[in-house]
């Protein structure tokens, strides 16, 4: 088997990827002559980091990018900025400009140092297999925000900030994302950590914390969809949080972001099944005195077909239906 042979069988056939590593890595070897240092292998995976993109994409806009744009440097159209006066610049001036921007940029590496991203490298300081528990504890995700790890760097975080004197004990250490790290000063020693427990959260006596597997449809790590037990039409779905919360002013950010996906997903799957569908109900009855009369937070996707009769008073005849059992 020649090497081309070998490398395609490996890609095709025997790769297994839970990530984009593998094929990042593989490409900047190729493109290096067959081999490559770490640091170039970090930059091209570093290219397809979302969360490092977005990062530095709220950098931009809310800081270098305002300093420049006050001073007369640019300016800035929607998402472009651009260099006042680049037109009237020649070939020869540009490239001196860069020149004088890479000897500036040389100049602060050198007399910051390592100092310039420290803040970024607080969690190297906590030994990987206490960083592994808090992650796991944390189901990784942001302790804060709930993104998971698969979306968003996650860092391991001190509460009580190392500056202020906080160890690494477990007691002292949340996961928080990339971002929210960021945003979280070395100042504030809130703890998060209770949020990801709450998640967990499930009542004996509900029947939605407690339905047959067999009955959902759809299924997210925060929320699941099941079938109406007395559809207002073919297809009516609920879709519920998994933690046990009676209203849905009560839920939390992550929590309302897998509900609009799985309400989405569901619209798309019975669209796709059903083309006689034309429109949906989407409900949710909030309080005994607003026709709930399961405690435990639901919301209603109900299809709706040619010939189905208008109320009147506008909207569809009925109310979005609570019924006692599901």
């Amino acid at each position: 088997m020649s090497e081309y042979d070998r490398l395609v069988k490996y890609l095709n056939r025997t790769m297994r990827m839970s990530h984009i590593y593998q094929p990042v890595m593989v490409m900047r070897l190729l493109r290096s002559g067959g081999e490559a240092d770490i640091a170039a292998i970090a930059s091209d995976l570093l290219m397809y980091d979302v969360s490092q993109q977005e990062y530095y994409q709220v950098r931009t806009k809310d800081m270098v990018g305002k300093v420049l744009t006050k001073n007369g440097v640019t300016q800035r159209e929607k998402n472009t900025y651009k260099l006042i006066g680049f037109e009237h610049l020649s070939e020869e001036e540009v490239e001196a400009l860069i020149g004088l921007c890479q000897e500036k940029l040389t100049d602060f590496l050198v007399d910051r140092g390592e100092r310039l991203y420290a803040h970024r490298a607080n969690d190297k300081l906590v030994p990987g297999s206490k960083r592994y528990e808090v992650l796991k504890r944390a189901k990784f995700r942001c302790e804060l925000c709930g993104i998971s790890a698969e979306d968003r760097a996650l860092h391991v975080d001190h509460i009580r900030p190392r500056t202020k004197g906080g160890d690494n004990e477990l007691s002292n250490l949340q996961a928080l994302c990339q971002l929210c790290n960021t945003n979280k000063r070395n100042t504030d020693d809130t703890d998060f950590r209770n949020i990801a427990k709450k998640y967990e959260h499930r009542a004996d006596d509900c029947i939605f914390c407690s339905l047959a597997p067999n009955r959902v449809v759809e299924e997210t790590e925060l929320s699941l969809a099941f079938r109406d037990a007395y559809p207002v039409s073919e297809g009516h779905t609920l879709i519920v949080p998994k933690r046990h919360v009676s209203s849905y002013f009560d839920l939390y950010q992550p929590e309302l972001n897998d509900i609009t996906r799985l309400l989405l997903a569901l619209k798309a799957r019975l669209l796709n099944e059903d083309p006689s569908i034309t429109g949906f109900n989407v409900g949710i009855n909030d309080g005994v005195d607003a026709g709930q009369t399961i405690n435990h937070c639901h919301v209603h996707l109900i299809p709706r077909r040619e010939g189905d009769m208008p109320d009147p008073r506008g909207g569809v005849r009925g109310v979005i239906p609570d019924k006692q059992k599901y």
